[in-house]
């Protein structure tokens, strides 16, 4: 049946995230104690007043279709928003609501992308990007990144891989799966490289711009001479935990929210009603309303922190935004553990989930098949218990 699928099925992959997450549920269901370490999901409630308010919206009945890109209060909340939290001015004309920012980042592709545009892509980066461009028949290109720099790209290397091919630039401040977080200077070169080539788009994805344990977030828009060249990516998912409500957005040139207007309109139409009223609510609230779950990450990440630096063969780097740590544990590869060698990543988060019994993502989905990338998005109490696991397997 494989050859009656369409080729550009072929040739994607299934998301590993999801994969590995699907795994350990069927493990769990099976009597298995898995503390799964693979989402990227928080584990708290969304605030109360973000509640509250879907509960009105439900009561005044908001049942109904809406405008394609999304409520006109909405997108007009999500343009003070982007003034209020990053200094950038965007008409509702410039906002389109989806459902989920994946959905945002696909509207964007498909407005952008012919058959062999090439799409810089840094290395390690989100799991569906290297996907995303590959169904829109692009060629990505990756651009690997070392730890000793904190996982980010200069502008020297961005520079060497521009062609008269290249179309756009994908990446997330901070990052998934590093937690890195670009500052203002690094941007800033960034930005002065991008300026040479005005026919190249950025795609920012800045989903975690509230999860972040020092300074203030920038987003590279900011700089006036590439500010016609930048979508800016954001959504309520992570910053207040609202994964299941599917509400993402982006603020771009208006020949590109008008382009993913076309197309949404012909994919799924508006976003959940019930959602963007909720959304509305959410995004009028002032970033200290969830300074408490931003904490509550900063003790995890300590806390992940210590409890690493004591299991030899972990090599890491101080994530500074976002709920994850990415270790590179090479140190491991071409050796016996438990009667089988560890070739790679994919190996290693294997076997901690066999015998941990604790679910990890490996790197080779993010593009460093080096590393694994582990969760902090639960209790401090499973992370206790899984690192504690983890420790006695390799030890």
């Amino acid at each position: 049946m494989k050859n009656r699928l369409s080729h550009r099925l072929q040739n994607i992959s299934y998301s590993q995230t999801i994969a590995m997450s699907a795994k350990a549920r069927e493990l769990k269901n099976k009597g298995y104690d898995i503390i799964n370490l693979s989402l990227g999901e928080p584990d708290f409630f969304p605030p109360n007043f973000v509640l509250n308010a879907a509960k009105k919206a439900i009561d005044e009945g908001y049942h109904y279709y809406t405008p394609v890109s999304g409520y006109t209060e909405l997108r007009e909340v999500i343009c003070k928003k982007f003034y209020r939290d990053n200094k950038l001015k965007y008409t509702t004309s410039q906002i389109v609501v989806s459902t989920g920012a994946k959905q945002s980042i696909m509207n964007v592709l498909l407005s952008l992308l012919n058959r062999d545009d090439e799409v810089i892509i840094p290395s390690p980066y989100w799991v569906s990007y290297l996907q995303m461009v590959k169904l829109c028949e692009a060629s990505p290109v990756i651009v690997s990144t070392k730890i000793d720099n904190d996982f980010k790209i200069d502008a020297e290397q961005l520079e060497k891989v521009i062609t008269s091919k290249t179309k756009l630039f994908i990446f997330s401040s901070p990052c998934n799966p590093t937690g890195s977080v670009y500052s203002y200077e690094e941007l800033k070169d960034l930005a002065e490289v991008f300026r040479k080539y005005p026919n190249v788009m950025i795609l920012s994805d800045e989903i975690y711009e509230h999860i972040r344990y020092y300074g203030k977030h920038v987003s590279i828009a900011v700089f006036p001479n590439i500010y016609n060249q930048v979508i800016t990516l954001n959504g309520l998912s992570k910053a207040f935990s609202m994964t299941g409500w599917r509400i993402g957005y982006i603020g771009a040139p208006e020949w590109i929210s008008k382009s993913c207007d076309k197309i949404q309109g012909q994919m799924t139409s508006c976003a959940n009603s019930i959602a963007q009223r909720a959304a509305i609510s959410a995004l009028q609230s002032s970033p200290i309303e969830i300074e408490y779950m931003i904490k509550e990450f900063k003790k995890r990440r300590n806390l992940v922190l210590e409890m690493i630096k004591d299991i030899p063969g972990f090599q890491f780097s101080k994530p500074n935004g976002a709920f994850y740590i990415f270790p590179n544990v090479s140190e491991f590869f071409g050796e016996r553990l438990f009667g089988k060698i560890i070739q790679d990543s994919d190996d290693f988060s294997n076997l901690l989930l066999e015998k941990a019994n604790v679910a990890t993502v490996s790197g080779s989905a993010f593009g460093d098949s080096g590393c694994i990338r582990i969760s902090y998005a639960s209790s401090e109490e499973k992370i206790i218990e899984a690192f504690t696991r983890i420790k006695k397997v390799l030890s």
